[in-house]
């Protein structure tokens, strides 16, 4: 009796469900390209790198800077809002501070020019971000 129970017990599957978790998958995997391919289009070729002189290494820093200050956001990452890291801020700026020191002397009048006036905006973003 016990074999006949086990004989008579058949699993019945729904081909109805199969169909329909196949076109589950099937949307999922046209909303995945759709996203890569939207993701692709949006992406820029890389442009040619700028020179790498005192400028460039100044406005690097510059940069990293004004981005720990919250003053500068990533592109794709409006909608994500930073507090700023004074410390990494203030860091940056001791960095151009020292650069401004040990290079006196040694650079061109357009060169002094342009670190003194970027290490004064920086300091000015600092001060502001201080404030808030």
């Amino acid at each position: 009796m016990a074999n006949e129970e086990k004989q008579e017990k058949k699993i019945i599957i729904d081909e109805d469900w199969k169909h329909e978790a196949q076109r589950e998958k099937e949307v999922l995997a046209a909303k995945e390209a759709a996203e890569k391919q939207k993701a692709a289009a949006h992406k820029r070729p890389p442009g040619p790198l700028p020179r790498g002189d005192f400028a460039a290494l100044i406005s690097m820093l510059v940069t990293q800077a004004l981005y720990a200050l919250g003053a500068l956001e990533i592109q794709g990452n409006e909608s994500e809002k930073r507090e700023p890291d004074l410390g990494l801020a203030k860091y940056n700026i001791d960095i151009l501070e020292t650069l401004q020191e040990k290079t006196k002397g040694n650079l061109t009048e357009q060169e002094s020019k342009v670190l003194e006036n970027m290490l004064g905006q920086v300091r000015m973003a600092y001060v502001n971000a201080a404030k808030q």
